[in-house]
């Protein structure tokens, strides 16, 4: 059994710190979850409650994946807290880290992500940046998997990465089951800017949403930014802004995102050949769709069907 630690930290959110559980523990016995913290004590939380947990920070010796929910945002230096960097240095060498939110903080005190991609809450983006210049931080994405590190972006990305990873382990089949059972969708599109706080529209603005529902309809056509902004009924110029505004990526690319999607699930799902897989999602070649897929998740069509048809069996 995959063992999964989380480990709170002195005014750590209470929400975050129950997303492994929840999600990890809806995956039929597939992993376990344990909680500790940095002295085996009780934890302040930024709630008005304390939780207590059953482990110190020995059980990280025993950890498979490693996850550090976020903590209070007074906290957030470049310095890590008290504790922390002797607790970090009993993390195997083979296991997973992944931080959730401002979690990442910890993980670039520790000098754990120096050098790697990562993400973390928008809000605290610039913060981030000036404290840890050595790391790169992508703010328009929900999590980035670094291969070992994981990082997410605000509160509910903690699930999007912990589904990611029930994907990665065992296959869509058990993370859309395990997204069911917690009523959420299996992944999110788009990037963190469409949860950014924006002006109110006017009530009386048309939206995209129509426009994506009815492009989503039609990806196997050869959709373009003109034929997108003339359904909305919109002049490109305030089609595109419009839709970056809501969506938190560009038009082009979100059809990009969505035919990769698309793809995924032809791939799990069917033994249609790469080519036919390729015409079905809009994608005008094979190599087409395996150039988008391998900038997208790292791998070949080929390799995901396999990796990914074969686990979705076990």
């Amino acid at each position: 059994m995959h063992r999964v630690v989380v480990m709170a930290l002195d005014g750590v959110y209470p929400f975050e710190l129950g997303i492994p559980q929840r999600v990890f523990g809806t995956a039929q016995g597939l992993y376990e979850v344990l909680t500790c913290s940095v002295d085996g004590h009780a934890v302040r939380t930024s709630a008005d409650f304390t939780i207590s947990t059953r482990h110190g920070p020995e059980i990280l010796a025993t950890a498979d994946t490693v996850v550090i929910p976020p903590y209070a945002s007074a906290s957030l230096s470049a310095q890590l807290p008290a504790g922390v960097a002797d607790a970090f240095k009993l993390i195997p060498a083979g296991a997973r880290i992944v931080s959730i939110c401002t979690g990442a903080f910890a993980l670039a005190a520790a000098g754990l992500l120096d050098g790697r991609r990562v993400t973390t809450h928008w809000n605290q983006t610039a913060r981030f940046s000036e404290l840890f210049p050595q790391v790169t931080l992508d703010a328009d994405v929900l999590f980035v998997d670094d291969g070992d590190i994981l990082t997410s972006a605000g509160a509910a990305s903690g699930v999007d990465v912990c589904l990611h990873l029930i994907r990665k382990d065992h296959g869509s089949r058990l993370a859309n089951h395990v997204a069911r059972r917690c009523v959420v969708p299996p992944w999110r599109d788009g990037g963190q800017a469409q949860y950014i706080e924006q002006p109110v529209p006017e009530p009386s603005v048309a939206g995209t949403s129509a426009t994506r529902e009815w492009a989503l309809e039609r990806l196997a056509e050869s959709l373009t930014l003109t034929d997108l902004a003339a359904h909305a009924r919109m002049s490109l110029r305030t089609f595109a802004r419009r839709f970056q505004d809501e969506v938190g990526v560009s038009p082009g690319r979100w059809l990009t995102q969505q035919r990769v999607n698309r793809a995924r699930e032809l791939l799990e799902s069917s033994d249609l050949p790469v080519e036919l897989v390729a015409r079905q999602v809009g994608f005008a070649t094979a190599a087409s769709l395996r150039q988008h897929l391998h900038a997208a998740i790292g791998v070949s069509p080929q390799a995901y069907r396999h990796t990914f048809q074969t686990a979705g069996d076990r």
